[in-house]
């Protein structure tokens, strides 16, 4: 059930109320705000537009200057129809803490940049058909929070760029019935042609009567529909595929070609009656890996992926619209790409959706933290798990990508706490999801990882030839990439995983300003021939199972993308295609 702009299409309702637009705004530099009760009487004559951070032209602000506190505040009606039903305040995402203040009465806070969070606001509405609602953002520029490529210094400088600070993804609200459907986890059973649910519910449970039904079809017709008794907050059920009436059903798998969505509907019944009713969809696909092969579907698949970093001109890591990030997907797949890796951030949930619809395969990569401490572990732990159940659903995920370079984990090749901690992560992730790959540090210095991924910028194909003949160098850390790094940390030996070079190229053309890896092309000629021959080089060396290019787009300061900043190729499509197909 696809809705336009509605921000979690993964799990849709029909009563929703979308409350990005024109909020007031404020600076609260010396952290006064609180004191003085802004949650109450909030005097300005500022505006920003939501959900675009201040830094960006985008909010009708575009002031840079990292400020560690402020202020959103608007009024907002409450639907008639809707008054009797409860009140639930999404926000896709927030960087770094946010507080809720509703009708001048505290409502909560959650920290973390990357992960979505809600408020129950029932009980704070009082039957006000008309709310006060006012949120304060605090960020910081301390590296124990997890940042991306947010800097935390004043000006850019290398690959890190302009910071985000406060509300930069969708504020909603939607309406729910007393006890409602809080989450359905869906994990497709390809080989037993089955898919399992597993249900949570929210808010007091009858003591008889309430029931949850399934509905699984397929371009509208239906596959399968089971009704089950609901007597505790969450279970779970499995079901095979198999059509009811005209018996055994052809299951149509996802895949990048042809990426097919099973629609779904839950309803929960209260004696007869809907309470509630969520549309979602699941894809049955399998990510496993054999002989050092990563399978689709039981068939190895090369990996062509394009690195990207997500950010726009006028809005940051903000996508401007949903027809943008439909075009960013379209020009990745135009240039024959099957995959993106998203780095340092986890995108806006559209984007999955329509990379879910078009076949797009993701690596989801989390934002690093540039500190080791335990705060830094706490703070990248709860955030980390939280991203990992709430994009779980999404078929084009295909990797985990918990950390990356060793960043906030910068003596990983010898400190045991570090490498620890990567094996913690990792063992948390698979108990979530045991099913997709994780790689622990992208790039080199690898503790346990299901992928053993490389980064390289090296530009002469031969060079590339000469130093990758030999994979036992590679893989018993007889070879230093970039001259410092290894692919392995100490104390782990190679365990005969795939090998993917995840970020290579990254070529800019000569420029007064900016920078790409190695040296500068002077002109489109001369481009080809170093990105042709660096591809041929990597597809050559048979052990190797896919790449990753950087990048997609020139970022700020870094002008080594295929398009510039504002989506214009610099290469012509078509001939990329031919290189990556070749």
């Amino acid at each position: 059930m696809y809705i336009k702009d509605y921000p979690r299409p993964q799990f849709v309702r029909d009563s929703w109320l979308l409350l990005n637009g024109e909020w007031n705004f404020r600076f609260d530099d010396e952290n006064v705000g609180e004191r003085e009760k802004w949650f109450d009487a909030f005097e300005t004559d500022q505006k920003i537009k939501v959900p675009f951070t201040y830094e960006t032209q985008a909010s009708g602000i575009g002031e840079e200057l990292f400020h560690p506190y402020v202020w959103y505040q608007r009024n907002l009606e409450i639907p008639k129809e809707q008054s009797s039903k409860k009140a639930i305040l999404h926000f896709q995402a927030v960087d770094y803490t946010a507080k809720v203040w509703v009708n001048g009465k505290y409502v909560g806070q959650h920290q973390g940049g990357y992960a979505a969070f809600s408020f129950d606001i029932t009980g704070f509405i009082d039957n006000a058909s008309e709310i006060n609602l006012v949120v304060k953002a605090e960020d910081s520029q301390n590296c124990d929070q997890p940042r991306g490529k947010q800097r935390w210094v004043k000006d850019n400088f290398e690959c890190f760029y302009v910071q985000t600070t406060g509300i930069w993804q969708s504020v909603w609200m939607e309406f729910v019935s007393q006890t409602y459907i809080g989450s359905v986890k869906m994990t497709p059973d390809l080989d037993r042609y089955a898919v399992q649910f597993e249900y949570e519910t929210v808010g007091e449970l009858p003591a008889d009567g309430l029931e949850l039904e399934t509905r699984v079809s397929f371009n509208g017709e239906l596959i399968k529909q089971f009704r089950l008794k609901v007597d505790r907050p969450s279970f779970q059920v499995e079901t095979e595929l198999i059509h009811e009436t005209n018996g055994p059903w052809k299951m149509r798998p996802w895949t990048p070609q042809h990426p097919n969505l099973y629609d779904v509907e839950f309803i929960l019944f209260l004696n007869g009656e809907a309470l509630d009713e969520v549309h979602s969809y699941f894809g049955m696909r399998k990510i496993s890996i054999e002989n050092g092969q990563v399978l689709l579907n039981n068939t190895p698949i090369y990996q062509r992926l394009i690195l990207d970093q997500g950010y726009w001109p006028e809005s940051h890591l903000t996508p401007p619209s949903e027809e943008a990030i439909i075009q960013d997907i379209d020009l990745i797949l135009a240039m024959g790409y099957n995959g993106v890796r998203k780095h340092m951030k986890i995108e806006d949930e559209r984007f999955l959706y329509w990379a879910d619809v078009k076949g797009l395969l993701v690596w989801s990569e989390m934002p690093a933290t540039y500190t080791f401490n335990d705060s830094a572990v706490d703070n990248f732990t709860r955030e980390w798990l939280d991203i990992v159940r709430q994009h779980y659903n999404h078929p084009s995920i295909i990797t985990w990508v918990p950390f990356n370079e060793s960043w906030g984990i910068a003596q990983i090749r010898t400190n045991i706490r570090q490498q620890k901690f990567t094996e913690g992560i990792y063992h948390l992730t698979k108990s979530i999801d045991p099913f997709r790959p994780v790689i622990t540090n992208d790039g080199w210095e690898h503790t346990i990882s299901d992928i053993l991924t490389l980064h390289d910028y090296v530009e002469s194909s031969e060079e590339f030839s000469k130093q990758y003949a030999d994979k036992r160098k590679i893989v018993d850390n007889q070879i230093a990439f970039n001259n410092w790094k290894f692919s392995l940390a100490q104390g782990y030996e190679y365990a005969g995983q795939t090998i993917i070079i995840s970020e290579f190229g990254g070529i800019a053309f000569r420029s007064e300003i900016g920078w790409g890896y190695g040296n500068q092309v002077a002109d489109e000629a001369a481009f080809i021939e170093r990105f042709r021959k660096i591809h041929e080089a990597i597809k050559n060396t048979d052990y190797i199972c896919g790449y990753c290019y950087t990048q997609l787009t020139d970022v700020q300061q870094e002008v080594n993308g295929l398009l510039t900043e504002d989506r214009k190729p610099k290469i012509p499509l078509a001939l990329i295609k031919e290189i990556n197909l070749a």
